[in-house]
Formats: structure tokens, sequence, C-alpha cells
């Protein structure tokens, strides 16, 4: 049996790395895309925000930081073939993204405020559970997860603040009618 040099490996994980990073990047483009967000969003620009939410030009430096690191954490355990937890892993990483990526078309589309809440607690904890097991798979996959659970704890308090400060969040931009034909 052939044990693989580190440079080997390390080309291994490039490989994975050029796919899964684009792979989230786009996933997460494409979620923020369904329907318009942050500052494009009248609905949004209407609703009151607590003194700690960040400019508008914040959220998709972070988010598109996020879902590098993100993409890079998954390379690892994606890479790490006949670790014990690695398919748990997998799965876990698979149930949060799915999760994240409903959480904009919920908040900005739907306008539910406190469902969108309880989503990201969800996603929260979710990403917790993954940053636990990938630290069983690649201790170092584990750490690129630390700053998205910081992200998403803070991003959890400024919903919570939303969700209290708005409690009719729903009906600040009326339901677009379908165009009448007059005759």
């Amino acid at each position: 049996m052939e044990i693989a040099s580190k440079g080997q490996l390390r080309l291994a994980f490039l490989r994975w790395a050029i796919v899964t990073v684009p792979f989230v990047l786009l996933l997460g483009l494409a979620s923020g895309r369904l329907v318009p967000s942050g500052e494009e969003n009248l609905w949004y620009q209407m609703l009151r925000k607590p003194a700690e939410t960040p400019p508008g030009w914040v959220f998709p430096v972070a988010w598109t930081t996020l879902y590098i690191l993100m993409g890079l954490a998954l390379a690892m355990i994606v890479n790490a073939r006949g670790a014990r937890w690695r398919g748990p892993a997998l799965a876990l990483f698979a149930a949060q993204l799915a999760a994240n990526l409903a959480w904009s078309p919920l908040f900005f589309g739907a306008h539910q405020v406190f469902w969108a809440l309880v989503l990201i607690v969800a996603i929260l904890v979710l990403a917790c559970a993954t940053t636990i097991v990938f630290g069983r798979v690649r201790k170092a996959a584990a750490w690129l997860m630390v700053p998205y659970l910081v992200w998403l704890s803070f991003a959890s308090i400024l919903n919570y603040k939303i969700d209290r400060m708005n409690p009719n969040a729903q009906t600040l931009v009326p339901a677009q009618s379908a165009p009448q034909m007059q005759i």
C-alpha cells in the first residue's frame, strides 16, 4: 500500500477546493438573488433596524468571505476519504447550508421576520453541530467554520431585534395586485 505524500494531499485538497468554493459561493449568490435583498429591497429599507445594524455593503462582503471559508472547510472534509465522521459531517454541512439558503427568501421575499428568526436559530444549531463534527475529521475545517458561527450569532441578534422593533413587518409594503385592464 502506498501512502500519499504531503504534496499529493495538498493537490487533492486544491482540486476539491476548486469545486467546493465556487459551488458554495454560487449557491449563496443564487439564494441572495432570488428576491431583492438588503438595500435593494423596499420592504427592508422601511424596517426599523437596531443601531448595531452594519452598513449595507458589509453584508455581501461578509457573506462572500464566509462562503469561501465554508467552501474551503467542505473541501477538507470531502478530501478526508476514509475518515470515520466524514459522512455525518457532509450530511450536517448539507443540512445547514440548505437552511442557510432558505433564510434570504423567507426574510426578504416572504417578509416572515419571526420565522426567519426561528430558521436562523436552527441554522446556528446545525452549524455548531457541523463544526463539532468537522473537528473530528479535520481540526482546520472546524476552525474555518468559526467566523460563520460568530456571524450567525450576530445575525440572529439582529433578526431578533428587527422582529421586536417591527411587530407588523409583513404589512410594511402592500402586496402588489395584478394589473387590471381598463376599457
